[in-house]
Formats: structure tokens, C-alpha cells, sequence
């Protein structure tokens, strides 16, 4: 079996970053200079996959248009004589096969998982979390595609976290099977610090089996109504192996403001065109 369809979860109403996500979707806020979906969109395409669905919600209309052909743009660009800008724009439009299906109410991931099901098909898929950027030199989605094609079942990435952050993450019981792999023996999500069973914890990036929507449909709302996917994998571990992999790369949280600021200095300070004077910049800062 091979991986040729990925859903992204743009679904959430980015509430830690009101008021600007009154009008802005939280996936449209920009990292340097481009917004954080294209960075998952990106991922998925450089994984060597080439259709993507986006669960997005209501009011989030700037995320199909994103991705859309803009041909005024597009003119303005060509008369301006800005060829490189105009690349750009027109890649945009081009990186891959994308369609977007709605989730009307947020009944939480495991619900907007299951809003994918009728375009994803019977076929097993990766599944990203987009408040997840991941800076690594392989992605981390090829990373895991490398584990899926050795395995064919539903893999996950995880992060070693400290025994403090463990009731912010699900927590696997692990059985090391090599270097930086595990067997999921079973998954929590977010116990408190004494009750975990490792400082592994999941992070938003997956490959599943087409099994885990009759997971998720099984699956009863938990806390405040909402269909948590860690539930879901439970249930299918049941049924199916679940493999994870500590992946190689640094992960930036920027679904938080604190996230996101750190992801912008790291990924600023690295671009060609500003590190050098944002460096600067932040050494005289410093001295102040």
C-alpha cells in the first residue's frame, strides 16, 4: 500500500489568539512569509504526495482562496515586471490537488477526522496537524512514510516531552522496537505526571488505516462534547498495530502565541534574506 492522499485540520477557532482570529483564520497567520498551512501543505507535497483534503469550518473562506489562481494579481505582477513574485503566486495554485470539505459545528479532532471519510476513501492517509511546524532536514511526514512502507499499519510521531508537560499531550506506552521506534501498546490522553507510562507524546503529525473512522464513529464524546482522536486510536488498537516514531527535527507549538513567536525568531533568523540583520537587530536589543 502506498500514501497518496493527506488530510489537513484547519478546523479550530484559534481562541488563544483572539481578537485577530476574529477574522483571520489561525492557519492564515503568517511564519516569515508564509502563512502556517502552506508550511503543512508543503510538507505533504515534499513527501511525494500530491492530493490533499483540508477539514476547515465556517467563516474560513481565505484558506480555499489561499490556494486558488488569482489572475488580477497575477496581471498586476506581470505588468510590474515582478517575475520571482509572480512564481510564486502562480505556484501557489499549482502545488497539488486540494479539496475542502466543512466541519459545520467543533465537535472536536476525532469529528473533524471523520468529515474527511467520504474524500479520503478506503485507502489509508496522513493526517496533519498544522499548528505543528516541524523544522527538519528530512520532512517528517517522508520520515514516517519510510516506517508505513516497512510496517503497512497506522504509524504516529512523537516527541520526548518532560514528566511536567505529559497532561498537555496523549502519552504512549511504548515497546522499543528499534532506534527511535515503538509499538504502541496503548495511548492516553493527557494523564497527569505520576499516571504516565512515558514522556513520549503525540504530536500532530499521522499515517492511518481507512479502519480508524469506524474508531471514531465508535468513539463517545468526551469533555465538553468533543470526539478526541487519542480515544479513537485506542479503540483501534484493538483491532490494528500502531507503530511510533521519534522523529528528527525540532517541533514548534505555534497553535500558542509563544509558539508561534518562537517559531517566527527560528525561522527568520535562518532566512537568507533577514537573519543576518535580525540578528543584529536582537543583540542590541539585548543589550539594552
Amino acid at each position: 500500500m502506498k500514501i497518496d492522499r493527506a488530510v489537513i485540520v484547519a478546523a479550530g477557532r484559534g481562541t488563544r489568539f483572539l481578537p485577530v482570529t476574529r477574522s483571520i483564520p489561525k492557519e492564515m497567520l503568517p511564519l516569515v512569509n508564509k502563512p502556517l498551512i502552506q508550511y503543512a501543505v508543503e510538507e505533504v507535497v515534499e513527501s511525494g504526495i500530491g492530493r490533499v483534503v483540508i477539514v476547515t469550518a465556517p467563516g474560513k473562506q481565505s484558506l480555499a482562496g489561499y490556494f486558488s489562481p488569482s489572475p488580477e494579481l497575477e496581471s498586476f505582477l506581470k505588468e510590474k515586471g515582478k517575475v520571482e513574485l509572480l512564481g510564486e503566486v502562480q505556484r501557489l495554485g499549482r502545488l497539488a490537488d486540494i479539496r475542502y470539505v466543512i466541519q459545520e459545528e467543533p465537535l472536536g479532532l476525532g469529528h473533524a477526522v471523520l468529515t474527511a471519510c467520504d474524500a479520503v476513501g478506503g485507502e489509508p492517509f496522513a493526517l496533519l496537524l498544522p499548528d505543528d511546524i516541524i523544522d527538519s532536514r528530512v520532512p517528517v511526514l517522508g520520515q514516517m512514510m519510510d516506517v508505513f512502507d516497512r510496517y503497512q499499519t497506522n504509524i504516529m510521531a512523537v516527541e520526548r516531552i518532560s514528566q511536567e508537560e505529559t497532561g498537555k499531550y496523549g502519552i504512549i506506552n511504548p515497546r522499543e522496537v528499534s532506534h527511535h521506534l515503538y509499538q504502541v501498546l496503548g495511548l492516553v490522553e493527557k494523564p497527569e505526571p505520576r499516571e504516565a507510562a512515558s514522556r513520549l507524546g503525540v504530536v500532530g503529525r499521522y499515517i492511518l488505516m481507512p479502519a480508524v473512522f469506524d474508531a471514531i464513529a465508535a468513539t463517545s464524546p468526551g469533555t465538553g462534547g468533543e470526539v478526541q482522536l487519542t480515544d479513537a486510536l485506542g479503540l483501534l488498537l484493538a483491532k490494528q498495530d500502531i507503530y511510533a516514531l521519534e522523529f528528527e527535527g525540532v517541533r514548534y507549538d505555534t497553535g500558542t502565541p509563544q509558539g508561534w513567536l518562537e517559531a517566527q525568531l527560528s525561522f527568520a533568523l535562518k532566512n537568507p534574506e533577514l537573519g543576518r540583520a535580525l540578528r543584529q537587530y536582537m543583540e542590541r536589543l539585548l543589550q539594552i
